[in-house]
């Protein structure tokens, strides 16, 4: 694949049904950089504790470890942050919960967006995650406490 190939794919917004959409993370990281959109972890708390996280990201966990039950809290703490028209950008470990947190974001009026690979992208070869995808393998901003 070229860059210019590589590049506009990363800008691309692709369809969804239920949410606004699905993008890259660059494309994610751009808007938010820019002020245009909010970035949300969706990873649970010890996710973000033990793989990393995104600093100023905003963290409201859709499901909570140990057990991954559904986060009771997470719809009053999405709707106390965001003002309805504002961009929401979902971030969970590699893109699935956080379409499904996006759906319910969106059931709620708001306007959000899912984060293609998450931020540690699918499993290699070996199994294991942050080789080949996700917001840490692409180089974009992130610490480990």
């Amino acid at each position: 694949m070229t860059q210019d190939l590589l590049d506009a794919t990363a800008s691309t917004v692709h369809r969804a049904v239920g949410y606004a959409g699905d993008i890259s993370p660059q494309l994610a990281f751009a808007w938010w950089r820019a002020g245009e959109a909010l970035l949300v972890d969706v990873r649970s708390d010890a996710e973000r504790a033990w793989v990393g996280f995104v600093p100023d990201a905003v963290a409201i966990a859709w499901k909570q470890w140990p057990g991954m039950t559904l986060n009771p809290d997470f719809d009053t703490a999405l709707l106390s942050l965001a003002p309805p028209k504002r961009k929401l950008l979902l971030l969970c470990r590699s893109g699935v919960r956080s379409i499904a947190a996006a759906k319910r974001a969106t059931e709620l009026g708001l306007v959000a967006y899912n984060i293609l690979e998450g931020f540690e992208g699918g499993a290699d070869e070996r199994g294991q995650r942050g080789h080949k995808q996700g917001w840490r393998h692409r180089g974009l901003p992130w610490q480990q406490s």
